[in-house]
């Protein structure tokens, strides 16, 4: 049986980027595969080095064979989709905060400029009517959402007719819509195509069935090739909760601070409408959040939920000629920004875009005792403190000393979950926080939600696609429905 992408004995030569055992792999025509494990347990290490993007000790290449295609390049035959929400050519000038700014928008490119030309127009056809991809030709990428912004880079790579298509985490961030078509989408693609696929799964409930084995990956080991039965026979069950008791006690008993607004109202929202150019996000929009509630947003990819929190979080500059009140304080009547930063804790797709800072973990953390990108104020004492305190919660303190750029997509989540709770907020805005979170941290993240919601007067709005991830305290919903 022809092998596709063959490794024997594999040790890369730099010892940064090695798994704990050589690799041995064999990936046979006509399977597809899903490689998954815990965060930081090596799946993108492992991906890397089957790509060849890190050599082998002793010539031991990497070994080929892309047949039928005509091409022997890797570059050509084998793609791969990270989804670290990376804007293409415009990703090296992104700052945070830089979808909301629309005089930085003209010097970006347009979705229609930057889709390749593809002579098969039944897959093109497809694809546009999966994705949506019509109404974001002449939008541009800076003003995708996050999940329009997968929905391009699926179209985009799909239209070059890979050998080998490798993404990381594909169903994050797709409504639940999009997330069922896209399966669909890719089972046909593997019928009626030589396509072969492979998965990079954090969120291993997500296997599609088309997947015919399974890489287990974990404490930087690559464990044997099983069937996809094989492996779901034998997947452990995860608690109903997984937090320690003692854990949650601590959240439980937390003191207070005294600077708290205490406030009823916390957002109230009066008729906003929001427009980029010829298009309305949202329109007319009232919403009052009051203090203690626990609200789900939700809508569809590109409804507008991610402007609405810029909003709330007064990233977003035209939040000054809209009536938005917050903390009981009218937004524009003289109260500094900054000021009501000290009572939000947020996390976000677009944070986590723009956190590409190379510092130790627990530098980040701190930032969000500042509510900075990066760390421009060293914390006092106290202040370490409480970036320790939280990392413990969240399980990561072994990794404080370590550069936030070394970290896996699922550790650096958990780090910037950390910095959304490090003040002990008010107010607890949680955009899609679960991101890339493997199935035993998801629950754990759930739990420390829960357990810091039965505080008192603290109020939370989260943002996700999967009604699994809500933690049980929701109170209220807001579905936002998308215009035009």
């Amino acid at each position: 049986m022809q092998n596709i992408i063959t490794i024997e004995n594999g040790v890369t030569r730099h010892p940064a980027y090695r798994l704990r055992e050589p690799i041995n792999l064999q990936l046979g025509a006509d399977e597809h595969i899903a490689i998954v494990g815990p965060n930081g347990g090596g799946k993108s290490l492992l991906v890397d080095t089957l790509t060849g993007r890190y050599p082998l000790l002793d010539a031991n290449e990497v070994k080929y064979d892309f047949s039928p295609s005509a091409s022997k390049m890797v570059s050509d035959n084998i793609k791969y989709i990270t989804f670290r929400d990376s804007y293409g050519d415009s990703d090296a000038t992104y700052y945070y905060q830089q979808r909301w700014n629309a005089h930085d928008v003209d010097d970006t490119p347009v979705v229609r400029d930057l889709l390749p030309e593809c002579k098969d127009e039944d897959l093109k056809r497809a694809l546009f009517g999966l994705f949506g991809v019509e109404a974001m030709l002449d939008k541009h990428i800076i003003l995708l959402s996050s999940g329009e912004l997968r929905k391009f880079q699926l179209t985009k790579t799909l239209l070059s007719h890979p050998r080998v298509l490798i993404m990381d985490n594909p169903f994050i961030g797709l409504d639940a819509k999009t997330r069922d078509l896209l399966q669909v989408l890719l089972k046909e693609l593997t019928e009626m195509s030589d396509l072969q696929i492979i998965l990079v799964l954090s969120k291993s409930d997500d296997i599609p069935s088309f997947i015919t084995h399974v890489i287990p990956v974990s404490d930087r080991t690559c464990g044997a090739k099983v069937t996809l039965s094989e492996y779901l026979a034998s997947c452990p069950v995860i608690p109903s909760h997984v937090l320690s008791e003692e854990k949650r006690g601590r959240i439980l008993n937390l003191p207070y601070t005294d600077n708290l607004y205490h406030t009823e109202h916390i957002v109230d929202l009066n008729k906003v409408s929001i427009r980029y150019g010829e298009r309305t996000i949202l329109r007319e929009l009232d919403w009052t959040v009051r203090c203690g509630e626990k609200w789900a947003l939700s809508g569809d990819n590109g409804s507008g939920k991610s402007t609405l929190l810029s909003l709330v979080c007064a990233d977003n500059p035209q939040s000054y000629a809209c009536d938005i009140s917050l903390f009981g304080r009218k937004r524009g009547s003289g109260e500094s920004i900054w000021e009501i930063k000290k009572h939000i804790g947020y996390v976000s797709p677009e944070m986590h875009r723009a956190y590409l800072k190379n510092l130790p973990a627990i530098d980040i953390v701190a930032s969000g005792l500042h509510d900075s990108i990066g760390l421009y104020k060293k914390p006092d004492e106290a202040g370490r403190e409480a970036c320790e305190w939280w990392m413990d919660i969240f399980g990561i303190l072994d990794l404080k000393d370590r550069s936030f750029l070394q970290l896996s997509s699922g550790e650096q989540r958990l780090v910037l979950l950390a910095r959304a709770f490090v003040k002990d907020p008010e107010l607890l805005i949680l955009d899609e926080p679960l991101h890339g979170l493997d199935l035993y941290n998801r629950r754990m993240v759930k739990d420390i939600i829960e357990a810091f919601c039965e505080r008192q007067d603290k109020t939370l709005i989260m943002v996700t696609h999967y009604q699994e991830e809500l933690p049980a305290c929701i109170t209220h919903r807001l579905f936002l429905t998308r215009n035009g």
